[in-house]
């Protein structure tokens, strides 16, 4: 089964200043690195963006200043996802029109007890798809609500623009064999997530793409290659040499394991945390350069 979309596409941190107010010369410098770091596709304002982080005004700037940066240069995600199916509509039509190659979505939710039925998010992905862009749906513990694959697999057929999942649910090697093997040529993204922790269960599930933090995506890429080539041995070799630092940004670090890097490596000059985040920790930012250095990431050098 021949899937259309595969590679690597990371999500892009969004810096701020050392007042807590965006960087836009910053966020460019962001772009620019990622898109030396040889991705196939950047995500812009998921929650590794600190999207619960950012007002709707900062959204649509930070939307049209990506768009119209990376000018096509490489394909852009745009996260949309909101309870309110009119926002997450004109959040679309906003993206759309400054020229998303995609949007992303989690379903409808806010908080512990406000969640969308499976009909309330079946009908929210399909007001979306009306816009006219293709949708990767989100997966994610975050969202607290439950995606059986049938309801995944029906969304995929019933609903044009729904074509990629990522999947990033306790289980996500079972779940993904399970979409691919129930959805066919529906499923025409099957991505792997939450910082690659998992990647190679899903590879060999089927996942055709990995949607990774901007730490280290050049030196993950390989692995999603050499697997999608029948390369299996390389795939292993080449996920064993970077799972460490894999392994200590996704438990020690989360999204401020990227920004750390790049202020290390001069691609922006601070790495700011909007409370209530708290910074990084001395222990874990030192663990971080200490596996990251060997390995000499373009993250590191790319502003030196």
């Amino acid at each position: 089964m021949k899937h259309s979309y595969s590679g690597i596409w990371p999500v892009a941190p969004t810096p701020f200043n050392s007042d807590g107010s965006i960087d836009a010369q910053g966020m460019c410098r962001v772009l620019d690195c990622m898109i030396d770091q040889g991705v196939d596709g950047i995500c812009i304002l998921a929650n590794f963006s600190e999207q619960f982080l950012i007002s709707d005004q900062e959204r649509e700037q930070l939307t049209r200043l990506s768009l119209e940066h990376v000018a096509g240069r490489v394909p852009v995600i745009v996260t949309i996802s909101h309870f309110a199916n009119q926002i997450v509509v004109e959040r679309a039509k906003y993206a759309k029109s400054l020229g998303a190659s995609m949007l992303m979505m989690m379903p409808p939710y806010h908080g512990s007890l406000l969640k969308g039925s499976a009909e309330q998010t079946f009908e929210q992905f399909a007001q979306v798809s009306d816009v006219g862009v293709p949708i990767m749906v989100q997966d994610a513990p975050l969202s607290g609500v439950e995606l059986p694959v049938p309801l995944l697999v029906k969304m995929a057929r019933e609903i044009e623009m729904v074509k990629l999942f990522k999947i990033e649910c306790v289980g996500a090697a079972a779940k993904i064999q399970a979409l691919i093997a129930a959805g066919g040529d529906a499923i025409e993204g099957p991505f792997d997530g939450e910082e690659a922790i998992t990647l190679l269960a899903d590879l060999d599930a089927g996942a055709t793409g990995g949607m990774t933090s901007a730490l280290i995506p050049e030196l993950i890429k390989p692995v999603i290659s050499y697997h999608l080539a029948g390369d299996k041995k390389a795939a292993i070799a080449a996920y064993t040499r970077v799972l460490p630092v894999i392994n200590h940004e996704n438990r020690q670090c989360g999204f401020r394991a990227a920004k750390a890097a790049m202020l290390a490596g001069g691609v922006i000059k601070s790495d700011f945390c909007r409370q209530p985040i708290q910074p990084l920790s001395k222990i874990a930012r030192d663990g971080l350069l200490e596996l990251l250095i060997p390995l000499d990431p373009i993250v590191l050098r790319w502003g030196k």
